[in-house]
Formats: C-alpha cells, structure tokens, sequence
C-alpha cells in the first residue's frame, strides 16, 4: 500500500491553488481521510498534491450578509468548538461530534467531505437540510451552487474542473428554529449506513436531508410537503415517512442490502421527525 509517486506543493492562498491545479494534474490535500486511503491503493495517481490546509481565507466561522460563512478548510473540531455556530445550529456542531474519531475530527474538512461527496458521508444531509449554499472558486472566479445541486451521483459533484470550495453558507435562521442528525453508524468506520438531518423553523416549513440511502445525498422532498406548516403528529409523520422513500433506489453493498437500507431509512426519519416535534 505505497502510492505512485507525485509532487507536493503547499498553497498559500486560494488563487495559488487554483493555479496548480490548472498546470497539472492535482488533487488537493486538505484533511487527507480521503485522499491518502486512495492514493495507498493507488485508485487516485494525482502528479501533484497541493496543500491548502494553512489557508487562511479558507477558514473560520462568521456571520455575513445574514449567513453563517464556514471556511472550507474549517475542521470538524473547529466546528463543534465554535460558541456562534452552537448558538445558531446546535445540531451541526452534535452531528459533528458523531463523525469518525477524536483523529479524524482535528484534521477533516467540512469542504473536503463535501467535494469527495461519499454518499456515506454525514455532512451532505446537514447542508441540504439547512438549505445551505456552496460557494466556490476557479480561474472564472466564484459561483455560488445551491447544496440541492451540488450532489449530482456516486462520488461527484457539480464542481467544475479546477474549481476550490471556498465556503459553506447558511442562512442564518429564525429564533426558535430545532435541527437534528440522526444516523445508523457503521460499527467500524462511523459512516452512515442512513443519516437523516431534518430542520423545523417556527413557522413550521421542514427540510430534510438523507444520506447513505442512495448513490447520493438527497432532499426528501416528497416528506418536506407532507409535513411543512403541518402538526408533527403521529398521522403526518406517518404519511411523511411512507412517502420519503417511495420513487427510491437504495444502494445494496456488504454493509446492507437495499431492503434493509430502506427499512433504515424509514426508522431514522421517523426518530428525527420526531426529535423536531
């Protein structure tokens, strides 16, 4: 488990980085959970790694504009650490805390997660559940793409070729606003085998975010309509946890067959409907 042999280059800002990509054939190194396991098995043979872990502009947590701006290159610890985004989400920085271990939370990346976009991983349910906007740079400059496009199939995203995620934005949301993340863990590895992030604001509009069901993260829409100014009851949950899945098509792997992913599925919706009500 050796990796072909590349170049490393450390980036100091985010239009330094942008340029090693276009010269070359690049990965970025960020956190590394990713990429390193990859570059072992020789499935990613990258000519160049460029660091952008040291760059200032990619990290931090502030309020801009009426949105909570997360640094791409922000780690989860510094996720879970942070009094204003616990004040605003609280349930961003308790998902947070159910990722990986103690190691992989001091270094990942909410931005890498993102841009490796593993259908397994927890943070694409919780941007789409807080109706969460990516925003990203390349040689054109920056773009902003909406969390629900940016998760386009297995593995892939709606990052063009060279582009940097360069921030997650959120709207900041109205007082009385109840989040949660809920998920079914493999045992090993603390991906979701199901993870379902579902957000209430006051007055009663529900978005729910689902990953490890499918090729890709995705908004229960068909849930979301059911439930949004509606009584969180037993009846409605009920009618909302039968629709969420029905035009479907979970994944099956050794981990679970897409039956039992299905069956999953359904129990943690209905776990974090309720957790909202």
């Amino acid at each position: 488990m050796i990796p072909a042999e590349f170049e490393y280059s450390k980036a100091n800002t985010v239009d330094e980085a942008i340029l090693a990509l276009s010269l070359s054939e690049a990965k970025l190194l960020a956190g590394g959970h990713s990429l390193i396991p990859a570059l072992k098995f020789r499935m990613s043979r990258p000519s160049m790694l460029v660091d952008i872990s040291r760059i200032q502009e990619l990290k931090g947590i502030h309020e801009e504009d009426g949105e909570i701006v997360i640094g791409a290159a922000t780690t989860y610890a510094e996720i879970m650490a942070d009094d204003y985004l616990r004040s605003q989400l609280p349930f961003l920085a308790a998902g947070t805390s159910t990722i990986g271990d103690m190691q992989v939370r001091n270094y990942g990346t909410i931005g890498g997660s993102l841009a490796h976009a593993d259908p397994a991983a927890d943070w694409p349910a919780m941007v789409l559940a807080t109706d969460a906007a990516i925003e990203v740079k390349g040689p054109e400059g920056k773009r902003r793409i909406n969390a629900t496009d940016f998760f386009t199939g297995f593995f892939t995203t709606a990052l063009d070729e060279n582009e940097i995620i360069t921030a997650i934005r959120i709207p900041v949301p109205p007082e009385g606003t109840v989040g949660t993340y809920q998920k079914f863990a493999q045992p090993a590895s603390r991906y979701a085998m199901v993870g379902v992030a579902a957000v209430k604001t006051p007055g009663g509009k529900v978005r729910i975010g689902i990953t490890g069901l499918t090729e890709k993260a995705f908004r229960a829409s068909a849930a979301e309509e059911i439930l949004s100014g509606k009584a969180l009851d037993d009846n409605n949950i009920d009618a909302a946890v039968e629709a969420a899945f029905r035009d479907t098509e979970p994944m099956s792997d050794r981990f679970a067959s897409a039956v039992y992913r299905k069956h999953l599925a359904k129990v943690y919706l209905r776990k974090a409907l309720l957790e909202i009500a």
